[in-house]
């Protein structure tokens, strides 16, 4: 290996004495392996450089043909003894197909060092500002510049005004400043009114008295010979002059280094453009906790400048989402988000972000010291402002009407006009977004634009006149509605997130849209058609609250013209959905479905009357009306068997599954329910957007309890985790939480209490943000029921009456049987006997009333126990009741209610001492299930059997 010339390099807490082989850290040696050893000494002999794998190995393996897998295995042990990417270290940068360069500063002692040394003395001292004493999430930034700069010489950082352009640049300056041995030389171009004089401001950085009146051929003849970076600060107010002088210095003076700041690239040759995003904050699907909160660079950022400006603020969960609120609405722009902190010392963290909704940040002021262009968000955006054309300036306005992403076929409806030519939006719009005006972004093979809401609001300000601003949110209603239209066919076919994303960037604007359609100016008429074709995108995201409020408000606002329609038959469909997940089976919801389905058998399709079908079975479910609930399953499945849709048959079998299952007719069901998961996977299509929940889903949790009722318990609990798992896989909060409820009955049935608890849980963070109040109570009465099972009966008791009293007054009487079996249970428990048979009595009433028949052999069984327990002679009452439930479990072979009312028998048997008897009943009951042996009833009657030996 050739050695470098320098003796000593130190970095970071490292000292690599070259001579001696030797690294230390902070005076402590680092075993490093030879080939190791000698990569680093190349690299930070060469600090700043780039330098190939091919001359890599020729200087580390000079004797010796090795192939690149060597390199990056001794590359990769090096990186991992310097902790290389640890705790923001930056030592070693990969530039793909170019090599490895050195990109922490060094410095040097011996060697080529002292000539370094020697010639910085005819540079001029370097001219930077100080950099922050603390940075925050800009490392990597700063890291990859220093390393493009090294590979490039000429790179150009663009952002939007305020994101850190200057304050990265500035620390990029002070990162390299050891490898240009002092010469970094930072002129501020903003203070500058007329172009002519960037060369002369350059040169006069330099200390250069220039004597001709070409001062850029001048500067060039000076800048020839020197190794130097400029960093030219704040070029697009004259970006003509400035990318002028970059491409005659780049191409002149072979060792000088150009870093630019700029709102849009200086578009010459040479450059490299580096583009600077806003600071990362929480996504609005992530749980607004504090250590989310502080896991993100801008509310990192947040939290310290609203310290320094005297707040007191204690970042928890509570307030952790105000925290992320925030920094979203602000985008992540460094600017704005100090600007934002330094109020809530004077507000509050709530009213700060109240007024920031109100749009009256604009105007709050930054730091005495900043420049003019950056003392307040408006300042720096007047300053972008001022940087457009008139023809720019009128599509930025016209583009402040869009909520959040659009795309270029969006914005070409909305801005293009009589007087408004295609190609020339067409190229405002690209030289926006080249000013940083405009975000750009990938979205699978087209691109999404948006406006960032500190840019939006901004543009906002200016007067419109009535007609126009009317005529542009008429174009922009018109254009949702559209999409919505083009879409709708596709909704039903989207069946996960990932799927889903692409089309959901219009829901902001749809959102915008309604409001405007249903406020005092607007379009009443529109709005009620983009109600009924936005339902289904707001029943797929699990948006009932919202779904709601439109279409309420859509079906008030219908005339008679409307009425009858079918944008009426989709609004009370919606409305009749959207009302029963969020307060249960009211007569408002029964009112709305009952209208829907009215008009579609009057003017709909067989299509539509499933679509109203399916939500009206599940509302007789949700009111315990089970069986009207079958009768409707049926009707389905009639209407389904006529139509060659895999969707509608899905949702038949699943729906006739669950009917058949509260029944009690057990294999049926399963049959039932099989058929739905067959035809389900194969066409990829989801219920979400009528049913409000995905059938298949729904099948999935019944068969699980169907097949612990037929004795399989494993396979149960199998089932029931793969449903919650393919539930979260479709990201559909609403459709999670059934998966949830169905799969926590499972657990409680084979005993599984901590499996249990921790699925009630889950519950509880689906339900709650999407207002699914049934749900809530449901879990609420679970936690009960696991009380009781753990011991603590008086708290269980009170915690399922609560529950109970919820469900009733919804109604949701879906699942109150077996709440009342646990209740029933409790009672007993505390001694409360009469009390306990006498709601076990109306609970059998209740069943054979309404139909969920397939709880019957359980409560006969739990009424056996409570007349043994209540009644000294009641022996042979309770007999009765036990044989009673066996007869009827074995009859529906439903083996899981048939083992319990076995054990429970030969127990009292047992206590008259007819053991064989016992035995004869229990044991080949027993010996029947092949699975599930450590479920809790399989446990007791092995125990009980061994008693018996």
């Amino acid at each position: 290996m050739t050695g470098p010339a320098s003796d000593t390099i130190s970095f970071g807490p490292f000292t690599l004495a070259v001579r001696e082989r030797l690294l230390l850290r902070q005076g402590t040696t680092v075993d490093l392996g030879g080939r190791a050893f000698d990569i680093l000494a190349t690299l930070a002999a060469r600090s700043n450089e780039v330098i190939s794998k091919k001359d890599l190995l020729a200087n580390v393996w000079p004797d010796v043909t090795v192939e690149e897998g060597s390199l990056r295995f001794h590359m990769a042990n090096l990186r991992k003894a310097l902790g290389d990417g640890k705790d923001g270290a930056r030592y070693i940068a990969t530039l793909k197909g170019r090599g490895y360069c050195f990109v922490a500063p060094v410095s040097r002692s011996g060697g080529r060092d002292d000539a370094r040394s020697e010639a910085a003395a005819s540079y001029p001292q370097a001219n930077l500002p100080s950099r922050l004493a603390r940075m925050v999430g800009r490392t990597d930034d700063t890291a990859a510049l220093s390393a493009e700069l090294a590979a490039a010489r000429f790179v150009t950082i663009v952002g939007t005004g305020g994101v850190g352009k200057t304050t990265v640049a500035v620390a990029a300056g002070h990162h390299v400043v050891d490898a240009f041995a002092g010469a970094v030389h930072f002129v501020d171009l903003g203070a500058l009114n007329d172009p002519n004089l960037v060369a002369p401001t350059v040169a006069s950085m330099l200390g250069l008295s220039l004597q001709s009146d070409d001062a850029t051929s001048a500067l060039i003849t000076y800048l020839a010979d020197k190794r130097i970076l400029l960093i030219l600060d704040t070029c697009e107010h004259v970006i003509d002059a400035a990318a002028d002088l970059a491409a005659r210095i780049f191409a002149s003076a072979p060792q000088a280094h150009i870093l630019a700041t700029s709102r849009e690239a200086l578009q010459v040759e040479g450059e490299h453009v580096y583009k600077l995003a806003p600071l990362a904050y929480p996504p609005d699907d992530l749980e607004p906790t504090a250590a989310v909160a502080q896991a993100f660079p801008a509310t990192e950022l947040f939290l310290e400048r609203a310290a320094a400006s005297g707040a007191r603020l204690n970042l928890d969960d509570s307030n952790a989402g105000a925290v992320a609120h925030i920094c979203r609405k602000l985008d992540g722009v460094p600017l704005a988000i100090e600007l934002a902190a330094g109020r809530v010392a004077s507000y509050g963290l709530q009213k700060t972000a109240t007024l920031l909704d109100e749009r009256l940040a604009l105007m709050w002021p930054g730091q005495r010291s900043a420049p003019p262009r950056q003392k307040t968000l408006q300042a720096t955006l007047d300053w972008s402002f001022g940087l457009l054309s008139e023809f720019e300036r009128l599509v930025l306005r016209r583009l402040a009407v869009f909520v959040g992403h659009f795309s270029i076929d969006a914005a070409l409806a909305i801005v293009t006009g009589p007087t408004v030519d295609e190609a020339l939006v067409f190229n405002a719009i690209d030289s926006l977004v080249a000013k940083s005006m405009v975000a750009a972004r990938p979205a699978g093979a087209t691109m999404r634009y948006r406006l960032l809401d500190t840019t939006r609001a901004y543009a906002l300000q200016f007067e419109v006149q009535d007609a126009e601003l009317t005529e542009l949110a008429a174009r922009h209603a018109t254009y949702c509605l559209r999409w919505l239209e083009d879409t709708g066919n596709e909704w039903p076919t989207l069946s996960s997130a990932s799927q889903r994303s692409l089309h959901l960037a219009g829901l902001a604007n749809v959102r915008g849209a309604l409001d405007w359609c249903f406020g005092s100016n607007g379009d009443a008429r529109l709005g009620i058609r983009l109600a009924a074709a936005a339902a289904p995108l707001f029943l797929s995201m699990s948006l009932l609250t919202e779904c709601h409020r439109w279409s309420s408000r859509a079906i008030f606002a219908l005339d008679d013209s409307m009425r009858s329609g079918r944008e009426e038959m989709h609004l009370q469909a919606a409305l009749g959905v959207s009302l029963m997940f969020t307060h249960g089976g009211r007569d408002a919801a029964r009112v709305a479905l009952n209208r829907s389905f009215s008009i579609a058998e009057q003017c709909g399709d067989a299509l539509d009357q499933i679509q109203v079908l399916g939500p009206l079975q599940m509302f007789h479910l949700r009111t315990g009306d089970f069986r009207a609930a079958l009768t409707y399953a049926k009707r389905c499945s009639a209407v389904a068997d006529a139509l060659e849709d895999s969707v509608s048959t899905t949702l038949a079998h699943s729906l006739m599954g669950i009917s058949l299952h509260l029944n009690g007719e057990l294999g049926r069901a399963q049959a039932s329910l099989a058929a739905a998961l067959r035809y389900g996977p194969r066409s990829g299509r989801t219920t979400t957007n009528y049913l409000g929940f995905d059938g298949r889903i729904l099948a999935g949790a019944i068969l699980a309890r169907t097949l612990w009722l037929q004795g399989h318990p494993d396979r149960a609990v199998e089932r029931a985790l793969l449903t919650i798992k393919d539930a979260e896989i479709l990201n559909h909060p609403l459709t999670l939480s059934i998966a949830l409820v169905w799969a926590v009955s499972v657990f409680l049935w084979v005993g599984d209490l901590d499996r249990a608890d921790e699925h009630i849980d889950r519950l509880f963070l689906r339900a709650e943000p999407h207002s699914l109040g049934p749900y809530l109570a449901l879990g609420r009465g679970f936690k009960g029921e696991l009380a009781i099972r753990r011991g603590d009966a008086e708290k269980g008791i009170e915690s399922l009456q609560r529950s109970l009293a919820e469900l009733h007054a919804a109604p949701y009487e879906l699942l109150t049987t077996p709440l009342n079996v646990a209740l029933v249970q409790g009672l007993a428990a505390t001694g409360r006997l009469a009390e306990a048979l006498a709601l076990l009595d109306d609970t059998i009433l209740s069943v054979e009333a309404n139909g969920d028949l397939c709880y019957m052999p359980e409560l006969l069984r739990v009424k056996g126990c409570l007349v043994l327990a209540s009644v000294q002679s009641g022996a042979d009452e309770a007999e009765t009741y036990f044989r009673r439930s066996l007869e009827m479990s074995q009859g529906w072979g439903a083996w899981g209610w048939e083992l319990r009312a076995a054990i429970d028998l030969a127990t009292l048997l047992i206590d008259r001492r007819q053991h064989e008897t016992a035995r004869a009943h229990l044991q080949p009951r027993f010996e029947r299930f092949v699975e599930g042996l450590d479920t809790a009833d399989l446990k007791s009657a092995a125990r009980l059997l061994a008693t018996q030996r």
